[in-house]
């Protein structure tokens, strides 16, 4: 496809011709969408298109596929210059790396951290993002800002903390039901910016809070995004404190419907999945997140089976989408498929589906993004088939989820729009805020004050090469005495 051009994908309405389009149907050929005003204006066979649309050119995609963009259902934009200070570390991070991190940003570090996350995000085929809530001391408008100018659509949390959780102090509850309502209104008619409430842990909130933060986003129609019985000490303290686990405290409280978006959930009981499926709440499954910083696995698979609403979350740990539905099947087939003999382990359709119209459902977005179908935000990929990996194609959805690759984004859109051609943005400068961020990150880091358990990687390195030169001088040669 040498003659497509960023400059052919501009135009005001487009008429796509992909050799296949990735529909709620499946993989169809032969079909077309057209996109205009930010949505698709319409999609069917590519025949009725060109008829139905005289007016528009007919731009053919050969060697593409044009699936809808992923969702990332959890993730922290303002953590973006943590990077690899998670690498190795035990649970409970966020106590140590993560707050500090984000306490220790200004302004403009704060909005360089969250417009890189957005870049990363984008260069991973991910056209929407769950902001789950920064602590940094800023307007959180300034990561809206950053959202909106790299050009991702986020559902941008407000933290609604109001009791001390380790990580702060109480903090007056009408002040922060004030906060919250104020953001909920703040951003009505807003092309790519949802407002959402969250808390970061069940403990950092009253009951009191949690239960009013739960009503208020059900009467504004979005989230409240919580972490949710994600390491096992949390989940310990909650027993500690208050007889039960910290999802069956929310449901104590009154927090528990259809309006929670819980990040994680990996250590759940068979009646607390129960409570999941019976209460509509949608949850976040954090594979890469499991594996890097976790205790356990969320039962993802079960989650489908019962109905259970979710959507794929990197945690910011890693933003390619690709990789991500990849993580999502594998970490399914370890800890529950080998076990059980499954070997379908909810075969690739189901991770796809996951990553794009379950996860924005899950973010509360399911109307609006995660589809291509007429009068959906035109949020979608353009995949290069045309390599290695892709040819011969048998089955599509599972080759995406196993072999696919973020290398292979020609371009993504969001809101009809090119934001993304061949891994950098078209209107803006890219590699200029990398370099910006380079600069800014190890100041930040340094304010910080970071706690780590473990050291950097090089440095473990030479710490075991030491143990091994002094175990080999203790050991004698062969034919020596001592």
């Amino acid at each position: 496809m040498t003659d497509l051009t960023p400059d052919r994908l501009r135009e005001d309405a487009l008429l796509l011709v992909p050799d296949v389009a990735l529909t709620p149907d499946g993989p169809l050929e032969l079909h077309a969408v057209v996109v205009r005003d930010g949505v698709f204006a319409d999609v069917g066979p590519a025949e009725r298109i060109v008829q139905t649309h005289p007016s528009l050119t007919p731009l053919r995609l050969s060697g593409h596929a044009l699936t809808p963009g992923f969702v990332d259902a959890h993730h922290h934009l303002t953590q973006s210059f943590g990077g690899a200070l998670a690498f190795g570390e035990p649970s409970e991070i966020f106590r140590r790396v993560w707050v500090p991190l984000e306490r220790a940003l200004d302004e403009e570090s704060a909005y360089v951290a969250a417009k890189l996350a957005a870049l990363e995000s984008l260069r991973g085929g991910f056209t929407t993002v769950a902001e789950s809530g920064t602590r940094a001391p800023v307007d959180v408008d300034v990561v809206a800002s950053a959202a909106r100018d790299a050009g991702i659509r986020c559902v941008l949390g407000l933290v609604c903390n109001d009791a001390a959780d380790g990580t702060g102090a109480d903090v007056d509850t009408q002040t922060v039901l004030a906060a919250a309502e104020k953001h909920l209104a703040r951003y009505d008619g807003d092309d790519l910016v949802r407002p959402s409430l969250a808390v970061s842990v069940p403990e950092a909130a009253t009951a009191h809070t949690l239960a009013a933060t739960a009503r208020l986003a059900a009467d504004a129609g979005t989230v409240v995004q919580i972490h949710v019985n994600e390491h096992l000490v949390a989940v310990e303290r909650s027993l500690v404190r208050h007889g039960l686990r910290p999802l069956e405290y929310l449901h104590h409280v009154g927090a528990v419907g259809p309006q929670l978006l819980a990040a994680h959930a990996t250590l759940l009981t068979p009646s607390e999945v129960s409570l999941l499926a019976d209460s509509g709440a949608a949850v976040s499954y954090n594979p890469v997140a499991s594996a890097w910083k976790g205790n356990a696995v969320a039962p993802a698979t079960v989650f489908a089976e019962r109905g259970i609403r979710f959507g794929l979350g990197t945690d910011g740990t890693r933003g390619d989408g690709f990789r991500l539905t990849g993580a999502a099947e594998f970490a399914q087939r370890l800890t529950y498929g080998l076990a059980s003999g499954d070997s379908s382990c909810g075969a690739g359709w189901t991770w796809w589906e996951r990553a794009t119209a379950g996860g924005a459902d899950a973010v509360g977005l399911g109307r609006d993004t995660g589809r291509v179908v007429p009068g959906a935000a035109a949020d979608f990929l353009l995949v290069d088939l045309d390599r290695p990996e892709m040819r011969p194609s048998w089955d599509l959805p599972w080759e995406l989820v196993r072999r696919g690759n973020r290398d292979q984004l020609t371009a993504v859109f969001v809101a009809g729009r090119l934001r993304l051609w061949r891994g950098w943005p078209p209107d803006w400068d890219g590699p200029a805020l990398v370099r910006r961020a380079a600069e800014l990150a190890p100041q930040v880091v340094g304010r910080a004050g970071v706690t780590r358990a473990h050291p950097t990687s090089v440095a473990a390195r030479r710490r075991t090469a030491a143990r091994h030169e002094v175990t080999a001088g203790d050991v004698p040669c062969p034919g020596e005495r001592r």
